[in-house]
């Protein structure tokens, strides 16, 4: 079983940060970006209620699982939401999130 993905964080630059997570620990990825000192406050604690994780999703190696209700209302009361949007709190590192490229959106803002 694989143990280590790479997610990537692209910066404000377009410099994309290769972020080593363990996927045999139930991490999400806003602990693995939290981890990774990026900036996530993560301030509701991954209860899809801040939004301090707000994550756009620029390429996925597969389709990631539907966003839930409580994700969408929070989403939806974004500023500056994209249709590629999400949570990282809601996003369990899974072998299939392997490439996966992402941009933390509080660093766009």
């Amino acid at each position: 079983m694989q143990e280590d993905i790479t997610v990537y964080v692209e910066t404000p630059a377009g410099e994309r940060i290769a972020v080593p997570a363990p996927t045999d620990m139930g991490l999400s990825l806003m602990e693995v970006l939290k981890a990774s000192e990026f900036n996530v406050q993560a301030t509701c604690g991954g209860m899809a209620l801040c939004a301090t994780c707000h994550v756009q999703v620029l390429e996925a190696p597969v389709e990631l699982p539907e966003p839930s209700d409580d994700e969408l209302y929070t989403l939806e009361n974004l500023p500056n939401p994209t249709h590629t949007s999400r949570l990282s709190c809601q996003i369990k590192v899974t072998p299939e999130l392997d490439g996966t490229v992402l941009r933390v959106m509080a660093d766009f803002e």
